[in-house]
């Protein structure tokens, strides 16, 4: 039997039925180990609930929710995604179809690159000049009714079993297009090969931490901030994943298919910034080809290097990439070895899930 990539939920996604899935398609690549990032999410959001800005004097039970598939470059490791099918959640998981309604995506051989040049002391002067680009407040503010729109195209490369032999593989690149309202409690997913052509739907009856909301109400403080990430992901990330690892995922995460205000933007990079082992990258490509420089950060663990790409010239994000940079006992993939892609195609406020950004709702 073949055994294929994890289905992998971004945090506005998860869902209670992922326990039902079949355990191949529960099986991770090998050499992926990352924190459990639900439950370090639903960390972030408590510590919004009872921040000095409210007047609650007793903690808040952290919330927890469900999603289908998961961000590509957080993987759980097993043990913890075994449990994450027993996660509480409101999330209805219904749509265009059933499993049987998704279109099998093709596979070939493991996607490969050139690795990039890092350089420790870039990072901060280059996260400096990311920063003062994402504080530009000339995008539209969300009004309340609307929702983000996340247009992506992303590929994954995995080890597949045949039997006794396994060899390393991609998955082809394809189309992911998300909708969250402002609170969370609502969206829409279609992933091309992942859900029928009509998508799922993302109600449920919590919000997540990633909703512009959650994510306006971060302190806009970068020394503030990273306490906060820090303190989420001490108390919930796999012990394997090292802590400024751990950081430095989370931050990616509430970045990536997201629309933050300006200020937490600029906010979230200058944390990043504080973070040891954070490097920045001479020349990276996304999921489209686009060139770019990157901010990075190495897990020694697995050898295995996040990269966030912006464009060289105007500093605008374009996508993410996890990329084997050194060989290690636990991963089977050889250096070079593109283990996840990503592009961020477009970014748009809308009226109403499903809307197009540019189609009249």
């Amino acid at each position: 039997m073949n055994a294929s990539p994890s289905h992998r939920p971004h945090p506005a996604e998860w869902t209670e039925t992922q326990s039902l899935l079949p355990s191949a398609e529960r099986d991770l690549p090998a050499g992926r180990h990352q924190f459990h990032k639900e439950q370090m999410m639903a960390r972030i959001h408590e510590d919004l609930r009872t921040s000095s800005r409210t007047s609650a004097t007793s903690p808040v039970a952290p919330v927890k929710r469900s999603n289908p598939f998961l961000r590509r470059s957080i993987l759980l490791p097993a043990a913890a995604f075994a449990l994450a099918g027993a996660v509480v959640g409101g999330l209805a998981l219904t749509g265009g179809g059933t499993d049987g309604g998704r279109t099998a995506l093709a596979t070939g051989p493991a996607l490969t690159t050139r690795i990039g040049v890092a350089d420790p002391k870039g990072a901060p002067q280059l996260l400096e000049r990311i920063s003062l680009a994402a504080a530009d407040t000339s995008a539209p503010t969300p009004r309340k009714g609307q929702y983000i729109y996340i247009g992506s195209k992303v590929a994954d490369s995995y080890i597949k079993t045949d039997g006794d032999k396994s060899e390393a593989v991609s998955k082809e690149l394809h189309s992911r297009q998300v909708w969250n309202s402002l609170d969370g409690r609502d969206g829409w997913l279609i992933e091309a090969g992942e859900t029928s052509d009509k998508g799922i739907t993302l109600k449920s009856d919590t919000p997540f931490s990633g909703a512009y909301n959650a994510l306006a109400g971060l302190p806009t403080d970068p020394d503030a901030l990273l306490q906060r990430i820090y303190r989420a992901s001490d108390a919930n990330r796999d012990p394997e994943v090292p802590r400024d690892q751990a950081a430095f995922v989370a931050i990616g995460d509430l970045l990536f298919e997201s629309y933050p205000p300006a200020e937490v933007g600029a906010a979230l990079y200058k944390a990043a910034a504080k973070i040891p082992g954070v490097v920045s990258v001479d020349d990276a490509v996304d999921a489209m080809g686009r060139h770019g420089v990157a901010i990075a950060r190495e897990n020694d663990t697995d050898g295995e290097r996040i990269e966030w790409i912006f464009d060289k010239k105007t500093l605008q994000f374009l996508g993410e990439r996890i990329v084997v940079v050194k060989a290690t006992a636990g991963n089977p993939l050889k250096v070079g070895t593109v283990t996840h892609t990503s592009a961020i195609t477009e970014r748009a406020v809308v009226d109403a899930a499903k809307q197009v950004p540019g189609q009249v709702s």
